[in-house]
Order: C-alpha cells, then structure tokens, then sequence
C-alpha cells in the first residue's frame, strides 16, 4: 500500500472529466486545467470514512477521479501531476505540511504540493499549483511574495520560516486551516505512505472523525462536513434527511450516489450523523489535518 505501480493516465478521459480540450503547455492552459479540476473534482474522504486505506498509486487515483470520485491531496495533487507531466508540463511534487489551528507550522508529510516551472510566457516563474486544498486556491499562484485575492478568499505566499528555501502559503483567515509550507526538495509518493496510513486510520484524524466534501469555484467554496452543507461565503444548512443528504452529495458536488453499495451509502450516512450529534454535543466542529 502506498507505493506507486504506475504513474499513467489517460490523458484523453481525464481531460473529459475536466470538460476540457487538448491543449500545449502554456500558462492560460495550466490556469484551466487548474480551476476545471477543483471545480470538478470533489476534495473527499469517503473512502477513509468507509475504513479503506487507498493506494497512493496516481494511476489508481486516476481511475476513481475518471468514475466521478475525488480524494484528498495524496489522490488528487498525485493524479494532477501525472496528468500535467503526460501534458509536458515540467512538474515538482514537495514535501509539504497544512498548520491547523493550535498546531505547530512544519514539514509534516500531511500534505502534497506541487510546482510547476519552465512555462514559456514566465520562464523565470515557478507557481504554486494545489487541487488538493479543499477550500484551497482556484487558480495558480506565483511563487512571489504577496497577496492574491481569488473570489471571496485572499492568499498570502511568502518564504518559508520552517524550511529553509522553501515556501509559506498563508490561507484566508475564513479558512479551515491556516495555511501550509512546503520544502524546496523533490518528493516522491512512498514519501507520504506512512503519513497516509495515520491519517486514514487513526483516531486522531480529522478524516476519520469527520466526513467532508469541498469543491472550489471562482467565487468561492462549498463544503459538507458531517450533515452540515455550508457555503463560502453564504449560509449554514443541516441535512436532516438521508435524501436530502444524498442529493446535494450528487447535485453540489458531483459525487454520484450510484459508485457505492446500498450498505456503503447507508453506512455513510449513519456515520455523518452520528458525527453531527458529537459535534453539537461538544459544541465545536472538527476539521479535517489536510
């Protein structure tokens, strides 16, 4: 588990899922391909929450994301990747760590970042390039030092205090976590295995505690932690249905109800619900580590 077999995809039914046509690498190109996938693709935990440890394998991440699934940054930056690299894009994946809220900042391996270099419009240019934050960026950001204000968020990108070289990316204080620093080295995907195992399966995780689902767009970010579907910006609503559930499952985020088993999609919900009622009884809302 978590060792790569593969890193093929196939190019033409990824850009399908993507709506989006074959293209050379330049800059507008990457911009598209970027905000397609974290418009189309659902940053989840299903499988987590199922009590599957996945394979970090991108091509493997590539076949869920092609039957209308997503994943968290392990499956979903990994896929992108492979995707981007097959495109011709000159891509660097990073040892990376997200800072939640009353946590230390650092490498922790609970993140995959990427970069990508060498475009021919900002050859001097590297960018940020992240489909695996959840509430995360929309576009590419410029590894530059400033702010960057995409819809209803504004981002900081900054040197890194913890990796030296590196790089600090501040989310937006309406955030769910507070932002990620990333280091200068190439990673590899066995680098995040024994990370990737804590998190799917520990009780500390915020992915087994807590089922979510977020998609991005150009305004802003949607998100459903337990049977809570909220809008950024915008309002709060609980789903006190199964059917109600289920249905803004398939309709906000493109998730389709017919990829799990009747005792899957049953499960889910009993388990969502059960979190629902833990987090009104504690009074607080348990987020996800990465």
């Amino acid at each position: 588990m978590g060792m790569p077999s593969s890193e093929h995809v196939d190019v033409p039914v990824y850009l399908a899922r993507l709506g989006l046509e074959h293209e050379p690498p330049s800059l507008g190109a990457l911009f598209r391909l970027h905000a397609a996938h974290v418009e189309r693709v659902p940053y989840e935990d299903f499988e987590v929450q199922l009590g599957r440890v996945t394979s970090l394998d991108p091509a493997v991440s590539f076949g869920r994301i092609a039957a209308g699934r997503g994943g968290y940054c392990y499956h979903l930056n990994g896929a992108f990747s492979a995707l981007l690299t097959a495109l011709g894009y000159q891509v660097t994946r990073h040892p990376g760590g997200a800072q939640m809220p009353g946590d230390p900042a650092g490498i922790h391996l609970n993140h995959l970042p990427l970069t990508v270099s060498g475009l021919a419009e900002a050859p001097e240019t590297g960018w940020f390039v992240d489909v695996g934050l959840g509430d995360g960026i929309h576009e590419p950001i410029p590894l530059l030092e400033g702010e960057y204000k995409q819809g209803s968020l504004v981002f900081g990108m900054r040197a890194s205090e913890v990796t030296p070289g590196g790089w600090r990316f501040d989310h937006d204080p309406q955030g769910s976590f507070l932002g990620m620093d990333f280091a200068p080295e190439t990673a590899v995907m066995p680098d995040f295995a024994e990370k990737h195992v804590e998190l799917s399966t520990s009780a500390d995780s915020g992915f087994v505690r807590t089922l979510v689902l977020q998609r991005r767009d150009a305004d802003g970010v949607d998100s459903l932690r337990a049977l809570t579907l909220s809008r950024l910006p915008g309002g709060k609503a609980v789903l006190e249905s199964p059917a109600e559930w289920w249905t803004a499952i398939e309709d906000v985020f493109g998730v389709p109800r017919a990829g799990f088993t009747g005792e899957e999609q049953d499960r889910l919900w009993r388990q969502a619900f059960a979190q629902h009622e833990h987090h009104l009884a504690a009074g607080s809302e348990i987020l996800p580590s990465a």
